[in-house]
């Protein structure tokens, strides 16, 4: 059996921190959190998480500034996502953070669902029930999502049959359609069903 995903968290809002931290902690994950980037970058090598989640403003440097020297820390070791998690929905900012090397850049207020889904996108090798490795680095959840929509039903449907928000549900269907390399939901759907991965 695997070992949990450790998350590492840098949020100077405690309060915010605390309810990352407990809603992921009850979703299985191991949770470490850091109030300010020095604290972060003391503790960043001993604990070695496998995604980082972090704010861009916190007193002492930006989050821009804490990537970079995130990544000369742990400089040799295999690559750790790292996702932003800020309220600064300017397109500079969001700019900025893609071509620091960020893999994620989520806007505030925390959709946890979503959270959640991103951070399983980067940290989960997902196989098949047969222990065979889905086909273009699909997930198991993204495969059911294209199965209902193959079955006509619309996100809000599936969230209802799968118990996730609707938000959730098209964050599945947009994953999947770009790593299937199409347009469209329906486009989507139809490579999907000629490569054998669901059934028409």
């Amino acid at each position: 059996m695997s070992s949990p995903t450790k998350v590492f968290c840098i949020e100077d809002d405690r309060d915010s921190a605390d309810l990352i931290r407990e809603d992921l902690t009850d979703r299985g994950y191991v949770v470490k959190v850091a109030y300010d980037f020095s604290a972060a970058l003391a503790t960043l090598a001993a604990f070695m998480p496998d995604i980082i989640v972090c704010d861009v403003n916190v007193p002492g440097m930006t989050g821009f500034e804490f990537l970079e020297s995130a990544r000369g820390i742990i400089q040799g070791e295999r690559k750790i996502p790292f996702i932003f998690l800020t309220g600064n929905a300017d397109k500079a900012s969001i700019m900025r953070g893609h071509s620091t090397g960020a893999d994620e850049y989520m806007l505030k207020p925390v959709d946890f669902d979503v959270l959640d889904t991103v951070i399983r996108k980067y940290t989960e090798h997902e196989e098949a029930l047969d222990g065979t490795p889905l086909p273009f680095g699909l997930t198991r959840r993204e495969v059911e999502v294209l199965q209902w929509s193959a079955r006509g039903k619309t996100s809000a449907e599936i969230s209802i049959i799968l118990e996730l928000g609707k938000r959730t549900v098209d964050f599945h269907i947009d994953n999947a359609r770009e790593k299937l390399n199409v347009a469209t939901r329906t486009e989507a759907v139809v490579r999907a069903a000629l490569l054998n991965i669901i059934q028409l």
